[in-house]
């Protein structure tokens, strides 16, 4: 069985270096998210309401530190997703991840937090999965351990800060990431994307 996954590829965030550690990327990286790109715009476009289309991370603003994680997103646009809520795979130094994220460019964030107060989807979610109110930290809490409260602070931050995000989701941390086959990885995301959707079509005000 060939591992989907390599420490190598983990180990692209410890290289030290912006121009070192983005070559790295683009070498080890990059053609794993591009093929994780075309399978899964096709898995989100079968839903049936929006042609999905993959974005690879560029990381094109930045001119002195590395990035710290990487992803590739999907979005019902060509032009880009950062505006929309969207789904990511990607990965820190430490684990995978796999979420569905409404970012500071979104500007309809008061609303999608309103939307999702009214359902109780969040909550719903397997106990496997987490939530944070800021992509840029690797650690994301258990949405059991922050309970209804916790839950609640961040829709209120989401409809009320500016800088305030969502992301929701699952993470497989490194050492078990490594041990994955293409088919074992694509099944536990496939049924992670699954359980999300009820969420997405809330954050764009539709019926699941």
């Amino acid at each position: 069985m060939d591992n989907y996954w390599t420490d190598e590829q983990f180990q692209t965030f410890e290289i030290d270096g912006l121009q070192q550690r983005m070559h790295a990327l683009q070498q080890r990286i990059q053609p794993t998210f591009r093929e994780l790109g075309e399978h899964f715009s096709s898995f989100f476009s079968s839903y049936g309401n929006d042609e999905f289309h993959f974005h690879v991370a560029k990381h094109a603003r930045r001119t002195v530190n590395p990035p710290t994680d990487s992803w590739v997103a999907f979005a019902p646009s060509k032009r880009g997703y950062k505006a929309l809520p969207h789904f990511q795979i990607g990965m820190w130094e430490s684990h995978l991840f796999l979420i569905l994220a409404i970012i500071y460019e979104n500007p309809n964030k008061p609303a999608i937090g309103e939307q999702l107060q009214r359902t109780d989807a969040l909550l719903s979610l397997p106990s496997t999965f987490r939530l944070s109110g800021d992509h840029t930290k690797a650690d994301m809490p258990f949405i059991q351990e922050l309970g209804k409260e916790g839950v609640d602070r961040v829709l209120e931050r989401l409809q009320t800060v500016k800088r305030a995000e969502l992301t929701v989701g699952i993470q497989i941390p490194r050492e078990e990431a490594i041990q994955l086959s293409k088919e074992q990885f694509y099944a536990i995301a496939e049924r992670a994307f699954q359980a999300l959707q009820p969420i997405y079509y809330a954050a764009t005000n539709r019926t699941y």
